[in-house]
């Protein structure tokens, strides 16, 4: 009777071990439901993506639970990863594919986030593609050149998304006249305001999002990108300039243009909530890397003209880390150059 106590104390380690391992974790999700969100309405790249990991991602995930896609609109992603950094449950149930403009929001500053995104856990990025203004080709516009020359009119959705950030960041660095209309409530919204001659740009989206919405457009040419923000050069795009090359020769304005580029560059990033547990972590991120390779995962992006090029979860953690810890000295000159946005 003497040993009971002892006993007691190993049975209690040995479950508790037991419930921490990698088999018990494995187990969690049978019967259960993960929820992904985004910040777009029906219709766009980002809901686009978000329905098809829900269709793919479960069956690399043990237990096989059910995914199911919603749509958390507002405020240029704010609303959405908000919800998911201080609302979401935080046992791996939840993930958000986060809006681009999220991570220039918190390094400069800008007003509206509520958690930091160094608190996710990240399990990678989807794609890595270019930025790119475009405009219709009713609109006069052949060139970036050509916004410096007249008062030209932008769609923008809210305050945390690229499109409203980035026409201030022009006008700043490359003396454009560009005048942003808000409000509008994502980007299938801007493209018909485009369309309709609402608007004469659509500041920004990544080149893969336009081809997944517009490739007929263009190959016809109705669509016509203006400049493109990346490393590199689209292969579709080899005469479209690069900002970094357009301000070329003024020290000041290459550090901002190398900073926002490389905030940018992770252009389609999924994580689940702050506080996971590891393990849970791991089965996650394990998931998303085998779904980007899944044959039938890829087959159908590409049915959809939906461009695959993954990061890993840790890949896409360094890169905000280094982002966030940008010199103070290029901060403040991004904050000016954004500053019409604050």
């Amino acid at each position: 009777m003497s040993r009971a106590p002892a006993v007691r104390r190993i049975v209690v380690a040995l479950l508790a071990a037991a419930i921490a391992s990698p088999a018990f974790s494995q187990d969690f999700y049978a019967g259960k439901t993960i929820s992904i969100s985004t910040f777009t309405p029906p219709g766009g790249n980002y809901d686009a993506f978000i329905r098809l990991l829900a269709q793919y991602m479960p069956r690399h995930v043990p237990g096989r639970p059910q995914m199911l896609p919603v749509n958390q609109t507002g405020a240029g992603g704010l609303i959405a990863i908000n919800h998911a950094g201080k609302i979401a449950p935080r046992d791996g149930t939840f993930l958000t594919l986060a809006g681009q403009g999220l991570l220039i929001q918190e390094a400069t500053g800008g007003p509206g986030l509520q958690v930091s995104l160094a608190d996710f856990r990240w399990l990678g990025n989807i794609t890595r593609s270019n930025n790119v203004t475009v405009t219709w080709h009713t609109s006069g516009l052949r060139r970036i050149e050509d916004a410096r020359l007249r008062e030209t009119t932008v769609g923008a959705s809210g305050a945390g998304s690229i499109s409203a950030q980035f026409p201030s960041v022009f006008n700043a660095l490359l003396g454009t006249k560009f005048k942003t209309i808000a409000g509008y409530d994502g980007g299938p919204a801007i493209n018909l305001a485009m369309r309709r001659g609402e608007v004469d740009v659509r500041g920004m989206d990544t080149w893969a999002g336009y081809k997944s919405v517009f490739a007929e457009e263009i190959r016809e040419g109705k669509l016509v990108p203006l400049m493109q923000i990346g490393h590199v050069r689209e292969k579709d795009l080899p005469g479209t300039p690069l900002l970094t090359e357009l301000v070329k020769g003024d020290p000041d304005k290459e550090a901002v243009a190398e900073f926002l580029t490389t905030a940018l560059a992770v252009s389609r990033p999924v994580a689940t909530t702050p506080g996971v547990p590891p393990e849970r972590l791991a089965i996650l991120r394990r998931a998303f890397d085998d779904v980007m390779r899944d044959p039938d995962f890829v087959a159908e992006a590409r049915r959809q003209s939906l461009e695959i090029d993954p990061m890993t979860g840790a890949e896409v953690e360094a890169s905000i880390r280094r982002v966030l810890d940008t010199p103070k000295e290029i901060i403040a000159r991004a904050r000016a150059a954004l500053g019409e946005t604050r």
